[in-house]
């Protein structure tokens, strides 16, 4: 099965939204294996980040993802990253449609109230920074 990692982003966590956003995941018949909540910091954000290091917008990104909690998920399921990122909709959301959990929950591009992975090779980077292996729980969802 594939794993996926979600993060609820400050905007989400301070309006309330963790729990639908888990749910909605939940309703596309991914399991939910891991969860915690935490504050990431400036170190955490940059490894998370990495791949955007170069990029203009990374200082804001780093500063905003650690404005606040953030609640971070891993799902598991049959092309879990697929379904996952579908769900979330496009990163602006703006550009999003409705049903998706950013055309209907995301303020702006920043603010876009969730992270997904983008691929499954990308995934088993992204929840090894938020989760040993021993704090996912393997079980028969019914």
């Amino acid at each position: 099965m594939e794993r996926t990692l979600l993060l609820v982003k400050p905007d989400g966590v301070n309006r309330g939204l963790s729990g639908e956003i888990l749910g909605r995941m939940e309703k596309l018949g991914l399991k939910l294996i891991g969860l915690r909540m935490l504050q990431m910091d400036a170190v955490l954000a940059d490894k998370h980040y990495a791949p955007h290091r170069a990029r203009p917008f990374f200082k804001d990104l780093v500063t905003y993802i650690t404005s606040g909690p953030i609640t971070a998920a891993v799902f598991e399921g049959e092309n879990a990253v697929e379904k996952m990122r579908k769900a979330m909709g496009a990163t602006d959301p703006a550009k999003s449609e409705k049903g998706t959990v950013r055309g209907d929950l995301g303020i702006d591009i920043e603010q876009n109230t969730v992270h997904g992975s983008d691929s499954a090779e990308n995934a088993k980077h992204e929840i090894s920074l938020f989760f040993s292996e021993s704090e996912l729980v393997n079980y028969d969802r019914r």
